[in-house]
């Protein structure tokens, strides 16, 4: 494993090590150390290695991730996994608003709380937290899944369009055009499949799905002012 120990070396020296790796790069595993709540730790990266941070990080964390794996021992600021590509991001502590904002695919798993507005503007990852999330979480959220095995605040899904939603606790209130929709056997696999892979043992019978009304994909003279 390489070390990487951000109170002798630059965020900037150690990204561009990071970005220098290709597909036949044989050093695969790092470690990067001191992160001291450093704002875009392991951005952008674009290669199957693998990356653990000892310790909390700041803004944009692992943001516009592919291929690469990416954990993180502590907690996330504000951003992180932003338009995540590919690959996995796992927080061990809890993550700030937006996680995974606007994130086209992946997997994004936070083992603690999320603040507001995770999965705002999804386009086709999948997050599961395994705590709560705040409010205006899945905001037009437009493809993906998002897997919520706590609770979830205000005005949930609010405009979304094809995400699936998923929450195991109770819901404060639902967004403009959200509305709870049938769990049928698809759902389920979808489910044990992400929960499996987020390393969380609750089960997929316990959740209720929420999604789009589809009220709004059309002009409707009444939602004028």
């Amino acid at each position: 494993m390489q070390n990487y120990d951000l109170a002798n070396g630059t965020l900037r020296e150690l990204n561009a090590t990071l970005h220098a790796q290709n597909e036949t790069t044989n050093q695969t595993s790092w470690e990067i150390t001191n992160p001291k709540g450093l704002h875009a730790i392991a951005c952008g990266l674009d290669a199957p290695i693998e990356v653990i941070v000892r310790g909390s990080t700041g803004y944009y964390s692992a943001g516009m991730n592919q291929k690469a794996t990416v954990t993180i021992t502590g907690s996330a600021g504000p951003g992180a996994a932003e338009n995540m590509m590919s690959g996995k991001v796992t927080i061990n502590g809890d993550a700030s608003q937006y996680a995974g904002a606007t994130g086209h695919g992946g997997l994004l798993v936070i083992k603690g709380n999320a603040s507001s507005r995770c999965g705002i503007s999804m386009k086709g990852i999948n997050i599961v937290v395994h705590g709560n999330i705040g409010h205006m979480s899945a905001f037009m959220a437009q493809s993906g899944n998002l897997v919520v095995c706590g609770d979830a605040g205000d005005a949930l899904g609010d405009s979304c369009y094809e995400a699936q939603l998923f929450v195991r606790g109770s819901v404060k209130s639902l967004g403009a055009d959200c509305k709870e929709k049938e769990m049928r056997p698809e759902h389920i696999e979808i489910l044990k499949v992400l929960l499996v892979e987020a390393e969380c043992d609750a089960k997929p019978e316990e959740f209720k799905r929420y999604g789009s009304a589809r009220r709004l994909y059309n002009f409707d003279i009444d939602n004028a002012y």
